[in-house]
């Protein structure tokens, strides 16, 4: 059975996994702060200079705009997910950013991770996953590819194995053009089964010494409810990242639908991601600081609430 923690475990040198799922339970749901600054949608607040990706200023300004969802929204959230290309695309300065994005939620005892969606051969494959083990702006896991082959994804796990991190294979992802080669049948299944029946021995080997739950975890959108059921009974420990709740049109029931009853009776498994919701709620694209926090508290809220009941709903107590 599953020990159910009784204090949040922030200690980076705990397993991933366990330390996940305890702030999970601490908190009684499962939401995942995306930290996705489009550019064009940041308030009026924050915006600086032409808010052109190379102008020196919009750094600046993203900087500001993500401190400021932080410093508002972390005590609410399990983890936060910046998503790479958003601070790439301001070249070294937004890299910069990223670092003190990352080092700024570790300091406030917060989880990291990285949506990078990493994926290549050999010594790439092994540069790309040194970003596991970079110190204090290493993120406590990442997001990876694993369409170039098994062997790519190794570097990885052999790095988050060394340094106590994550790893969230794309298996079912959420996007409408999913279908396009995730379920194209191969040997008469679709291959996003075929994916991940290939993790099932690493995700074992990944298992959380005081939750058994696994480093090793998969994205499974929102939007395929159905194939996330089918993907729970393929990896039982693998944590889930769900992208698509919300803004992509995924409920907060069918988000949990790949997670189980854990040892309090809500269902857990993973977290499930939202970032335009939270990040840019209608009402949040004024000018007024104060309005724009209670705006982005309110659709953090909202999000809360409705992951928190979807946790609790048909879910059953295990044996003690």
């Amino acid at each position: 059975m599953r020990e159910q923690p009784s204090l949040l475990v922030t200690d980076p040198a705990e397993h991933f996994a366990d330390r996940l799922i305890a702030r999970v339970r601490t908190l009684g749901h499962p939401l995942c702060l995306g930290l996705d600054p489009h550019l064009p949608l940041i308030p009026a607040a924050f915006r600086r200079g032409s808010m052109a990706p190379r102008d020196a200023e919009t750094a600046a300004a993203v900087e500001s705009f993500v401190m400021a969802v932080l410093e508002c929204l972390v005590p609410r959230v399990a983890i936060v997910k910046p998503q790479s290309a958003f601070f790439e695309q301001l070249g070294w300065r937004g890299i910069e950013v990223l670092e003190r994005v990352i080092m700024r939620a570790r300091e406030a005892g917060l989880l990291v991770l990285l949506d990078a969606k990493r994926g290549d051969i050999g010594s790439t494959a092994s540069a790309y996953a040194a970003c596991l083990e970079a110190g204090a702006t290493a993120p406590d896991a990442m997001t990876v590819n694993p369409y170039l082959g098994r062997e790519t994804l190794e570097p990885f796990i052999a790095a988050a194995e060394r340094s106590a991190r994550g790893v969230f294979v794309l298996v079912k992802t959420s996007n409408a053009g999913s279908a396009d080669f995730q379920d194209r049948l191969v040997d008469g299944r679709p291959l996003f089964e075929g994916v991940a029946e290939s993790l099932r021995a690493t995700a074992d080997r990944l298992r959380g010494p005081r939750t058994g739950w696994s480093a090793l975890g998969i994205i499974a959108g929102a939007t395929y409810p159905r194939e996330s059921e089918r993907l729970r009974a393929l990896l039982p420990d693998a944590l889930f990242l769900v992208p698509g709740f919300g803004a992509q049109g995924g409920s907060a029931r069918d988000a949990v639908r790949g997670f189980v009853p854990g040892p309090g009776g809500h269902l857990e498994g993973g977290v499930v991601s939202s970032s335009r919701a939270l990040l840019f709620p209608p009402d949040a694209a004024i000018g007024d600081a104060r309005a724009w926090e209670r705006a982005i508290s309110a659709a953090c809220d909202r999000a809360v609430a409705e992951l928190s009941a979807a946790v609790r709903h048909h879910a059953k107590p295990s044996a003690a």
